[in-house]
């Protein structure tokens, strides 16, 4: 077996992973009758064109199954991981999007449950903490059913941070339908006001003064997410935003615990 590949057991598992143009099925064990019913199953396609496929009776698979208590139901598959995108390519590539969020979930059984029915109700992503996530367990893969074939499934260290993330982006992807954002200053007349946009077109204006001398004739530029992040950790505290001539923007954090400065230059 390849270190980056593992098994999965039973009929929907495996016939799934077949289904798959993403999945890698390295190798697949059947029975005699377990091949007959996958061909029953899918007349039109050869589910096995290009994979190894060995044939054992259903006691020589069961050493497959035995330690997790699972009935292979004839079906064994050695499988590579699925190549997930990103969260935030993810997030980039659609719109409306809906997650299920499992914290605290460990069972391997109930998470399988999960993927099934989130799977059923067409969302678009789960996300899972990866230290609880078993990513190679059979007793996941058997519970649901294969719909594991048909979900994303990010991976990630603090489900708090990312459901933070998440929310601040999704406002400003309804308003931009991008993430790759800039933030700016601008003036017209006496009105001071921030654009949000992608450089090109500035979809978003938020004003800040309405009674300045003077004007800004520079296109400054800082990419809006690090901005937002900054900002994020004065939440409990204040924050002041200042910029100078010469493009540098400086954000003065007062968490509570301490004062921070932050300089960002400006792109132009």
């Amino acid at each position: 077996m390849n270190k980056s590949s593992f098994f999965i057991v039973g009929q929907h598992a495996v016939t799934e992973a077949l289904k798959n143009p993403k999945r890698t099925v390295l190798r697949v064990f059947l029975t005699e009758e377990s091949k007959k019913n996958l061909h029953r199953k899918s007349p039109n396609k050869n589910l096995l064109e290009g994979v190894k496929v060995y044939f054992k009776t259903k006691k020589e698979l069961d050493k497959y199954s035995t330690k997790e208590n699972l009935l292979h139901q004839g079906y064994v598959a050695e499988i590579e991981h699925l190549i997930n995108p990103t969260l935030k390519d993810f997030i980039k590539e659609k719109n409306n999007i809906t997650f299920a969020c499992l914290d605290g979930v460990t069972d391997p059984r109930n998470i399988g449950s999960l993927i099934r029915s989130a799977a059923s109700f067409n969302i678009d992503g789960i996300i899972v903490k990866e230290r609880h996530f078993p990513n190679e367990s059979k007793l996941m893969y058997k519970a649901a059913s294969g719909a594991i074939e048909y979900i994303n499934i990010f991976e990630v260290s603090n489900i708090n941070s990312t459901l933070k993330n998440l929310k601040d982006l999704a406002y400003f992807n309804s308003v931009l339908g991008t993430y790759e954002a800039n933030f700016s200053p601008k003036t017209n007349g006496t009105e001071l006001f921030f654009n949000i946009g992608d450089g090109v077109s500035d979809r978003t204006k938020i004003l800040i003064n309405n009674d300045i001398d003077g004007s800004i004739t520079r296109d400054w530029r800082w990419p809006l997410d690090i901005v937002l992040k900054i900002l994020r950790l004065g939440e409990s505290g204040n924050c002041v935003m200042s910029f100078n001539d010469q493009g540098l923007l400086q954000i003065v954090v007062d968490s509570g615990l301490g004062v921070y400065t932050y300089l960002l230059p400006a792109k132009s």
